[in-house]
């Protein structure tokens, strides 16, 4: 199980994870094609994304002598589904990847805060699944693939409300 020192690696965690169930269970997971209102949800959660570690990076660096170094373990992340959107299972893996560079990168052991170079690499990540999806998905989908449709099973479908638990 992965764990951190640092309070905002545990927030940008939170939130990949998050946008990583919300992804493979999109309606778009079942087909070659991404339906306009989970192209704009995915763009949103790049957005916050984005807005979080800008958010994070332009905090004050904290002193947090009586509660540093603290390990904060950190929520597993779904483990990636085999859905039949393959351009979505690529922004999947994208995001997987942002997870695991920050929460194994020097920003990781701080208390709060990103250093510099950690910010670059996650927003490189995050530009180049913007651009993914400009480039290609907004471009060349959806495929007709009627001899290897389906390849995947069903994705799941969203979370039960409250009532609905046992």
């Amino acid at each position: 199980m992965a764990s951190t020192l640092n309070t905002d690696v545990v927030g940008v965690n939170e939130r990949i994870h998050r946008f990583l169930v919300e992804v493979q269970k999109c309606a778009s997971a079942n087909s070659s094609q991404v339906k306009d209102a989970d192209l704009n949800r995915l763009k949103s959660y790049l957005s916050s994304l984005r807005a979080y570690l800008d958010h994070v990076a332009a905090e004050p660096e904290l002193d947090l002598p009586e509660t540093n170094p603290k390990e904060y373990v950190l929520r597993e992340l779904p483990a990636l589904a085999d859905i039949e959107n393959e351009s979505l299972s690529d922004c999947c893996r994208l995001l997987e990847l942002c997870r695991e560079e920050l929460v194994n990168s020097q920003s990781a052991r701080l208390a709060s805060g990103i250093i510099a170079f950690d910010k670059i690499r996650q927003e490189k990540i995050i530009e180049k699944a913007e651009r993914f999806i400009k480039d290609y998905i907004e471009v060349v989908t959806p495929l007709d693939l009627p001899e290897s449709s389906p390849m995947a099973p069903t994705s799941p479908s969203g979370q039960l409300g409250i009532g609905s638990r046992s």
